[in-house]
């Protein structure tokens, strides 16, 4: 019995063993158990990043007094203590504006390891991309002047920004949306599927390893791959037309490029696709395969993906709501307008 009991563990460990393999030839990269190794994927060399400047990028991320209204921080459409979206079909903004082209706001948890920010990839990474929102009339509504004119009329804002940078820091628009991008950089998630692809072949249960072996063999790779599961730009409506493809006027970049979302916590980010129609994860896997494989995902299938993708559910990073300064007689009033 103990013999029959041992050989078939090791039978397990090879199969799971070959799977792990089949992962990684089929492009599949786990996040790195390593915290040194970590960091050398997320930090920027431009701009290193430190504890310090970690926490004051947060306080900035969370402060709505960098919007218009004074209402809308960055974690209003990407909310840190959900799955980094804000489970809406279409972002909602300043006046409450929905966004003009129905667009869903993509999760900020592992964004750092996208190629490229926003839905059509115009961006180049996390500190480009925090300038955009700010200043859209449909989102937070202010202008360069207003955030800076914000951030330094609050002293202690200044001392952070001098304690992370140096006593002749420099405080510029620029240098704001800088740390907010580089705390973004910090918002990994590793899960138990990256546990898996990194040698602990129980991470998984059975039906998840067969859910991922279904994920490989239907082709889900061929755009949701590399660490992100989903980070570079691809074609869309490739075999068929998405079914909610009228709501919304976005149809990609300027050759029609869509942003791959990523799949990391997808269980936690309805509703899906890029203006938010879908809120069924099953009804979402299916469809992705009609439209862009031209294959027949059956309702057996999809729930053996789903149970995989429910091992995507990561760790998130430890947070405590930061104390944001107070503000002074300068500070920028609320602007409803």
């Amino acid at each position: 019995m103990k013999i029959a009991l041992s050989l078939a563990l090791v039978v397990a460990s090879l199969s799971a063993s070959n799977l792990v393999d089949q992962a990684k030839k089929a492009g599949l990269v786990a996040i790195p158990s390593s915290k040194s190794e970590i960091m050398k994927l997320i930090d920027d060399k431009r701009n290193h990043i430190t504890n310090d400047k970690i926490e004051l990028g947060k306080k900035l991320y969370f402060d709505p007094r960098l919007s218009k209204s004074g209402i809308i921080s960055c974690n209003s459409c990407h909310n840190l203590m959900e799955g980094g979206d804000d489970g809406v079909s279409a972002a909602i903004g300043h006046k409450w504006t929905a966004n003009p082209h129905h667009l869903n706001s993509p999760t900020v948890y592992n964004a750092v390891f996208f190629e490229a920010q926003f839905w059509d990839g115009r961006a180049k990474d996390l500190e480009e991309q925090a300038q955009g929102p700010i200043q859209a009339h449909p989102e937070m509504a202010a202008t360069k002047e207003h955030v800076l004119n914000t951030v330094v009329s609050i002293p202690a804002y200044v001392a952070d920004f001098k304690k992370a940078y140096g006593k002749d820091a420099n405080i510029s628009f620029e240098k704001i949306t800088d740390t907010i991008g580089l705390f973004e950089r910090t918002l990994i998630t590793p899960s138990a599927y990256d546990d898996f692809l990194n040698g602990k072949t129980n991470a998984l249960t059975k039906v998840q390893q067969e859910g991922l072996k279904t994920f490989i063999d239907k082709g889900c790779v061929t755009c949701h791959n590399g660490i992100s599961l989903g980070h570079g730009m691809n074609a869309f409506n490739v075999t068929a037309t998405y079914k909610h493809q009228d709501v919304g006027d976005f149809k990609g970049d300027a050759n029609k490029m869509v942003k791959v979302p990523t799949l990391r916590n997808i269980t936690q980010t309805a509703p899906y696709f890029h203006n938010g129609q879908v809120w069924s994860l099953k009804e979402a896997i299916i469809e992705m395969g009609r439209i862009q494989l031209g294959a027949s995902i059956t309702d057996a299938e999809a729930a053996l993906i789903e149970e995989f993708l429910k091992a995507l559910e990561g760790r998130k990073p430890s947070l405590t709501m930061p104390m944001l300064p107070l503000s002074t007689a300068t500070t920028p009033k609320p602007d409803m307008n």
